[in-house]
């Protein structure tokens, strides 16, 4: 399903020229994914709470695969890029909150973090795919045929969702009198601070995801690549970053259930952070120096995605998804980062 999410990142230095944007204009188109995914986030969570996770999972994920398509056909330009990628990411949010929803119902918590850090490794594996797959066929045959490629990921995931869900039952949790939002969230203190601490983990992780394909392109073109084949290197080698957030998804999250939450997060949290202030001065370092402290930066900031486990564990079960954090305030992120910059002055 998130074979989609890393497509305009691909291929952001060609379709600048192709669609003729400004360093604005593309980061635009970026914000309004980040925007419509964070609605879509809050509202599908709480229609879960109402009509059930995997009613509204099986949906989403339909939406999803339709909108990909539309995406593939028709964004031709920015203004149809920009509603067209803002779409596509109003119907994806019911794919997250809800399968974690999902495993906090089949797993306790302490084989949760485990189950969540499989998801997170699933959802790396499609990120990875989505870079590889554009970098591919952009050098092959344009960023039509990446937006093509990508789409497939979601059209063949909602069949394979759809069988491997059509014996689990659809859970709705009753409300508990007396268990309102306020009560089961807000007043929640150790729910409040984990969800602040997620949406700013979020305001970096979405920012790199936006422009590092964009950066590492640009580290490429420095270094006298060609701009098609610096576009295609970059996806491959930011492809890599994911494949490290895959192992540590998958690793992180058991290692949180063996030592506990606190120390692993904090830990992820502190290196993801060093490797963010750090990674943008490199425009001009060599390629290995690059690859190095990218993995690593992905590793920790994928890994740190683990989190989203915990509000699980310290929110009652009345409310699960009213307590799984959205993104917010990563919609401004795209239209910052100097990647863009530097593409504009090297690509």
């Amino acid at each position: 399903m998130t074979s989609v999410f890393m497509t305009y990142a691909a291929a952001l230095p060609v379709l600048r020229t192709e669609w003729g944007m400004s360093a604005t204009a593309a980061g635009s188109i970026s914000t309004g994914f980040q925007a419509g995914y964070a609605v879509s986030l809050v509202a599908f969570s709480s229609l879960a709470d109402r009509v059930g996770a995997r009613r509204v999972f099986l949906g989403s994920a339909w939406l999803s695969a339709v909108s990909a398509l539309a995406f593939a056909f028709w964004a031709r330009s920015y203004t149809t890029g920009l509603l067209l990628y803002t779409l596509m990411a109003l119907t994806q949010g019911g794919t997250y909150t809800t399968a974690i929803m999902l495993i906090a119902d089949r797993y306790p918590p302490e084989r949760r973090g485990a189950a969540v850090g499989w998801l997170i490794a699933s959802s790396s594996a499609g990120y990875a795919l989505s870079l590889l797959l554009s970098g591919w066929a952009l050098a092959w045959g344009g960023y039509a045929t990446s937006f093509f490629a990508s789409a497939c990921g979601p059209v063949v995931g909602v069949v394979v969702l759809w069988f491997a869900l059509r014996r689990t039952p659809n859970v709705v949790h009753p409300p508990r009198a007396g268990v309102r939002f306020g009560t089961a969230v807000v007043k929640n203190r150790p729910a409040m601070r984990l969800i602040l601490g997620y949406t700013f983990h979020s305001w970096e992780l979405l920012g790199m995801w936006a422009w590092t394909p964009a950066f590492v392109a640009a580290v490429f073109a420095v270094s006298g690549a060609g701009s098609i084949r610096a576009v295609e290197l970059a996806s491959y080698v930011s492809a890599s970053f994911h494949v490290m957030g895959l192992i540590a998804s998958s690793s992180m999250g058991r290692l949180s259930d063996n030592l506990g939450r606190r120390l692993v997060l904090f830990s992820l949290a502190a290196a993801s952070a060093a490797c963010s202030l750090a990674f943008g001065w490199l425009i001009a370092a060599p390629i290995a120096i690059i690859f190095a402290v990218g993995a690593l930066y992905g590793f920790t900031a994928l890994g740190l995605v683990t989190s989203g486990a915990a509000p699980a564990d310290v929110v009652t079960v009345a409310m699960p998804g009213a307590a799984l954090p959205p993104p917010l305030p990563t919609v401004m992120v795209p239209t910052m980062p100097a990647a863009k910059c530097n593409v504009q002055k090297y690509g």
